[in-house]
């Protein structure tokens, strides 16, 4: 017989975050790159990890090949366990059929049989597709005191910016008296994060009344939350301070890795009390040539620079040949630039090519920033234009 876990981790990471596309074109959300050597999902995952979670159980479904290639047996997040670590769990056919995940609390639905194997007291649900470094065993701490059958992490946010979110509105002891899904009008700033901690035994019987109804999203925002709060449940709200970014948008996806840049950065990728764990790729050490010159940037391994970079995101695998000019921009692995080529506030994918002469983009002040999707060749001399997003060749 399994021992018993206090706490499982099911991460939701099916999405297919097509406001990010085209990097999401041909990968789940989870698995786009980030940081100049991470993946979306490494975040989450390190959460958990450096939080004392040792059984998390992953979610997939949309295009989940590279991220279930990315994510193997979990030993790279210290998840390769016996008992408990990493699992993969994507929709299956069962005796009694089976389906596509429906909704959020669908998903979390069709995988009881895992929870169950472990037998948790509390079971934690996150998304995959946040930047933010949170300890969830404080949250599952305040928790147990409030003797809470749920928990929702909540995020102050601008009152302006409030309608994009779903809103908690609480009393002052941070008991959920109401949920507002996106608001016209909304009474208070605390946002959900999109954690959630669960008594298990509350959890499983919400989930099923859940699934019984032929009418629900089988949403937990939309369903669950405001069927427990109609009930009488415990809710409460545990305020988090630190650093959290949905990516939902190429601008929000650029601007969160521009937050790990500098002196003093936003998002710290280099704190030894909180270790981001990711998959090696062990490229070799990077040349930078003679003449060429970075500036406040991130770069990975691998890389042949004998250009010039400035405030921009080099992930690995790169050559930026003589005269080329990259600046506030997201350069993606395996791309080459040509000779006397220039980059500027755009984020090209993995395995572009971009000729020599070529200009991409234009300056960050038009506030119009330039994608050019994976595998992309852009001709020598060729122009694109700030602001647009290029899929096909142009030579």
């Amino acid at each position: 017989m399994n021992r018993k876990k206090q706490c499982v981790a099911m991460l939701l990471a099916g999405g297919q975050g097509s406001r990010l596309a085209p990097l999401t074109s041909n990968i789940a959300k989870p698995a786009v790159n980030f940081g100049a050597r991470y993946r979306i999902i490494d975040f989450s995952l390190s959460n958990c990890v450096n939080s004392g979670i040792d059984t998390v159980g992953v979610l997939t479904q949309y295009q989940p090949q590279e991220l279930n290639d990315y994510l193997g047996t979990g030993r790279p997040w210290d998840l390769g366990l016996r008992f408990g670590g990493l699992h993969v769990l994507p929709p299956y056919q069962a005796v009694k059929g089976g389906d596509w995940f429906k909704g959020t609390a669908n998903a979390i639905y069709q995988n009881l049989g895992f929870i169950k194997r472990y037998d948790p007291e509390y079971i934690l649900v996150l998304s995959g597709d946040h930047i933010y470094k949170m300890d969830y065993s404080i949250m599952l701490k305040e928790h147990i005191e409030n003797n809470a059958d749920c928990t929702i992490a909540v995020i102050d946010v601008p009152l302006e910016e409030a309608s994009r979110f779903g809103i908690m509105n609480t009393d002052d002891k941070g008991r959920i008296l109401e949920f507002e899904e996106k608001p016209a009008h909304p009474k208070s700033t605390q946002a959900s994060m999109g954690v959630y901690i669960f008594s298990t035994s509350k959890l499983i019987k919400y989930l099923e009344e859940d699934e019984a109804d032929p009418e629900s999203s089988n949403d937990f925002g939309k369903n669950v939350i405001p069927a427990m709060l109609r009930d009488g449940q415990r809710l409460f709200a545990y305020l988090y301070k630190g650093y959290w970014r949905d990516v939902g948008t190429l601008k929000s996806f650029w601007e969160s890795n521009m937050d790990a840049i500098g002196d003093n950065p936003e998002l710290v990728l280099n704190d030894p009390g909180w270790k981001i764990f990711f998959r090696h790729s062990f490229n070799r050490p990077q040349y930078v040539g003679e003449g060429a010159v970075i500036r406040n940037s991130i770069c990975g391994d691998g890389n042949d620079v004998y250009g010039s970079v400035d405030h921009s995101v080099i992930f690995n695998k790169i050559a930026i040949h003589k005269g080329a000019d990259i600046k506030d921009s997201i350069i993606m692995s395996s791309v080459q630039i040509g000779e006397d080529s220039s980059i500027e506030y755009a984020i090209v994918d993995r395995g572009a090519v971009i000729g020599k002469g070529a200009r991409i983009g234009g300056s960050r002040d038009q506030d119009k920033l330039t994608v050019i999707a994976r595998d992309v060749v852009i001709g020598p001399g060729s122009v694109v234009e700030p602001g647009e997003i290029v899929t096909e060749d142009r030579l």
